[in-house]
């Protein structure tokens, strides 16, 4: 009979406890006219609903663990003077808002959202313009960023912000979101163990996205297109790269994808699309370059200087001007049963795969690395004689660089 009593009485006090939170209502029309007075009024583990409307504010203060809940998209209109939304306490929800005009700064990272050194955070449907920095993640770890759209105006990098920026995190979702033309739309740093999931990433200034010393990373199934550089992965490592489309990123210094000090890695199921350079690679070491599809680019794969230990296999090489250019020794790098469509082997077991070993580094690819000027030959009778020439007696391509097992036919990579 006691232990009932027990029970009842601790049922009492959850229940009693459960009925402290509580919903606070900001409108124009409400007693509560602001979002700062509605989270002033807030306590732990309230919502303070935000109704439709404009609310001429900046510098927000979330320093407690409530939900910031928009109804039919309010307008938070920073009127260009600084950061509007800055989060300082654990579980923290902002979601359903338009905010727009962020404050620029040559001193300060204005930002729509920002966490400061916060945990259990998340941000989702927001839609965020006329910008500096987007959403901006300050050494705060196991949180989610979700489906958000990200719209900048960016014009030179000086004055332009990131789209998603997360600095020491660890344990991050950033998933479907919509980033545009921002600086970069989105950027680690020293950022470990996070997602990257479902996004657009397409017309940004620099990169689509950019990560320095971040380790043991997933990066899937996002579209980075048409940015001004591509995509920068460096000073990393463990990092794996799945199922993401990279493509028509243009430009003298464009690639799909710029590898630089990335060891240990996996870059799988990826299509390279229509890019100057589908992968640059440099100075990286031990990775799995398998299944993706290198279609329609300048150069497909540009390796450099002290790579060691890749792996390029189960690739289709289609209609890339030039599918590899390298620069120096293979370095036990290992190509094979890959899929090139200017292979002009014979099958004649009919197993699929070539009887001739195809050297992929054409002499027209070494001359043009050193004389730049000699692409206006690219189409020419004369490249065709002096590949053939450097095919039966090779002098400056490497001669260990070959695929012995050619694919006959494109290999059908389902990535449904």
């Amino acid at each position: 009979m006691k232990k009932n009593h027990y029970i009842i009485a601790i049922i009492l006090f959850l229940g009693t406890f459960t009925g402290f939170a509580k919903t606070i209502t900001v409108c124009n029309s409400c007693p509560i006219k602001t979002i700062q007075g509605g989270i002033a009024q807030a306590s732990e583990g309230d919502t303070v609903l935000v109704k439709k409307g404009i609310y001429n504010e900046v510098n927000i203060i979330i320093d407690k663990a409530i939900t910031l809940l928009g109804e039919d998209m309010p307008t938070i209109d920073g009127e260009d003077r600084g950061e509007i939304i800055k989060i300082v306490s654990n579980n923290v929800t902002v979601d359903g808002f338009k905010i727009i005009n962020v404050g620029t700064s040559y001193t300060s990272d204005y930002a729509a959202v920002r966490v400061i050194k916060q945990d259990g955070f998340l941000i989702q449907n927001l839609e965020l313009e006329k910008l500096f920095f987007g959403i901006y993640l300050e050494k705060s770890n196991n949180g989610k960023v979700l489906n958000n759209k990200i719209r900048g105006d960016a014009v030179n990098e000086y004055n332009s912000g990131n789209g998603i920026q997360l600095w020491y995190c660890k344990g991050v979702e950033v998933r479907g979101n919509t980033v545009e033309n921002v600086r970069d739309g989105i950027y680690l740093e020293f950022s470990d163990n996070i997602i990257i999931s479902h996004n657009l990433s397409k017309n940004n200034l620099r990169y689509g996205l950019h990560f320095m010393f971040s380790n043991n990373d997933v990066y899937e199934y996002n579209i980075f297109e048409n940015n001004g550089a591509g995509v920068a992965v460096m000073f990393s490592k463990f990092i794996e790269m799945h199922y993401n489309i990279f493509k028509e990123n243009w430009g003298t210094a464009s690639f799909g994808i710029l590898l630089k000090e990335i060891n240990d890695a996996n870059i799988t199921n990826n299509v390279f699309k229509e890019n100057t350079i589908g992968i640059n690679i440099e100075g990286s070491n031990r990775i799995n370059y398998e299944n993706n599809d290198f279609t329609s680019n300048g150069y497909a794969i540009k390796v450099k200087g002290a790579c060691y230990n890749n792996q390029f296999i189960n690739n289709n090489f289609r209609y890339n001007s030039f599918d590899i250019t390298y620069n120096g020794r293979l370095n036990s790098n290992k190509f094979d049963n890959n899929y090139w469509s200017n292979y002009t082997g014979y099958d004649l077991d009919k197993n699929g795969i070539g009887d001739v070993p195809y050297r992929p580094v054409k002499l027209f690819t070494y001359i043009v690395n050193r004389t730049p000027e000699t692409i206006i030959l690219l189409r020419s009778l004369f490249i065709d004689i002096i590949d053939f020439s450097e095919k039966v007696s090779p002098v400056f391509t490497p001669d260990d660089l070959m695929d012995i097992n050619p694919r006959m036919k494109p290999i059908n990579h389902d990535r449904s």
